[in-house]
């Protein structure tokens, strides 16, 4: 038989990563990272737009645990033991520096993914890990209760003590869990952006709006969300939406992307914009209602211009023409206006997935297989997943080091 090692992590990503350097650092001899692409830690390059949102300065444990839409109760305790700062100051400690922005997710100081997996594959290279790449896991098999046979492409086979599954939303290591016994939860995406059936409003594509409240009907339950969103030529984008995505995931699934969105544009309830029109009928009548509208501070005058155009209000209009009729409809529109959602955004592939290991299955406390002794399980193979803003990430850092100090503590 060929070596053993007392590790081998199976994906090159962000939660194999932390838990093969924790597990060397606290003296697990011999680990092996085995990525079946051409590069590690990919994912965490094309992050954030190429700047890696490392995490969130998100501090309580119980507020961080809220993110997760899958995974809430169970992230509790693991957040416990490491949550944002243990990962800030993991990262800082072996050379990363970081910055907080204003809206609270974490960045390298550099603005570049790059520094990341530099300081990933340096602490990796000083633990003595062996990191091989285009190397793809076909079966794993455990011959006895100490040894794990993992059988790769061509043949090629690899021995170990312990076997960390690792490998994302990929479906080989959801396969090999489940050859192991597992039961797996299908995956679904999350994380996405909302195709709409509304020509006159992806027409203001690239127009932010910020205090925007979402109420989506999906598969007969009511999710909401409040936040900023983007209007983009296909649709709706930005946080809000990615996070109504999120908690909704499951049930837009179901839906089978067509679902009833209600916008309320200006965080304002009927009568509250019915008394501001009113107003500005009042103070403004020989004005235009194009040159003095109420939302310059919520909204710009092009997004403006198209709410008038829809409701086939001529923007030319004085105040004091505006009648009872136009601002009744204007009221409506801008608080409870309806889209019907007709599927995704045009991305073909999600970043992040629902679904996964079910956590039932798992040891939390050490992120080790209740099915099948020396197996392990880290990041977003299992069935948790986090909104946008750095969180999926900390559930790698999270997941990681913990199965990496059980699997150093099982070793001894």
């Amino acid at each position: 038989m060929e070596a053993t090692f007392d590790l081998i992590v199976v994906g090159g990503g962000a939660s194999g990563f932390m838990a093969a350097i924790t597990a060397a650092e606290k003296r697990a001899s011999s680990i092996a990272v085995l990525e079946e692409t051409s590069k590690t830690l990919e994912k965490v390059r094309i992050s954030g737009g190429g700047r890696c949102n490392v995490t969130n300065a998100c501090w309580d444990p119980r507020e961080l645990a809220t993110n997760y839409p899958r995974g809430e109760k169970a992230l509790l305790g693991a957040f416990s033991r490491f949550s944002t700062g243990d990962a800030i100051d993991w990262f800082e400690k072996r050379g990363l520096e970081l910055k907080i922005e204003d809206d609270g997710r974490i960045f390298p100081k550099s603005n570049s993914s790059t520094e990341v997996i530099h300081c990933l594959h340096k602490a990796s290279k000083a633990s003595g890990i062996k990191c091989l790449t285009g190397v793809k896991v076909n079966t794993v098999k455990k011959l006895s209760n100490k040894i794990f046979q993992l059988e790769c492409q061509n043949k090629q086979f690899f021995f170990a003590k312990r076997v960390l599954i690792a490998t994302g939303g990929r479906p080989s290591g959801k396969k090999i869990a489940n050859d192991l016994g597992h039961q797996l939860i299908n995956t679904v995406p999350s994380l996405f952006t909302f195709k709409l059936n509304a020509k006159w409003l992806t027409s203001c594509s690239g127009i932010s709006v910020d205090k925007v409240r979402l109420k989506l009907i999906a598969n007969g339950k009511q999710f909401e969300q409040f936040g900023r969103i983007l209007i983009t030529h296909w649709g709706l984008s930005g946080p809000a939406t990615l996070k109504l995505s999120a908690f909704a995931a499951r049930d837009l699934s179901l839906d089978k992307y067509n679902s009833n969105l209600s916008i309320n544009w200006v965080n304002k309830d009927f009568n509250e914009v019915k008394k501001l029109l009113e107003s500005y009928r009042s103070s403004f009548p020989t004005y235009s209602i194009k040159k003095y509208y109420p939302f310059n501070d919520i909204f710009p005058r092009r997004l403006w211009f198209a709410f008038l155009e829809k409701l086939n209000i001529e923007k030319n209009l004085k105040w004091s023409n505006f009648s009872n009729l136009k601002r009744d409809l204007a009221c409506k529109y801008l608080t409870k206006n309806q889209q019907l959602i007709i599927g995704k955004g045009p991305f073909g592939e999600e970043f992040v997935t629902a679904g996964g290991i079910n956590l039932n299955e798992i040891d939390l406390k050490s992120m080790e297989s209740l099915i099948c002794k020396g197996l392990y399980f880290a990041g977003e193979v299992l069935n948790v997943d986090g909104v946008t803003g750095g969180f999926n990430f900390q559930h790698c850092w999270t997941s990681g080091w913990i199965a990496g100090r059980a699997i150093s503590r099982s070793n001894n």
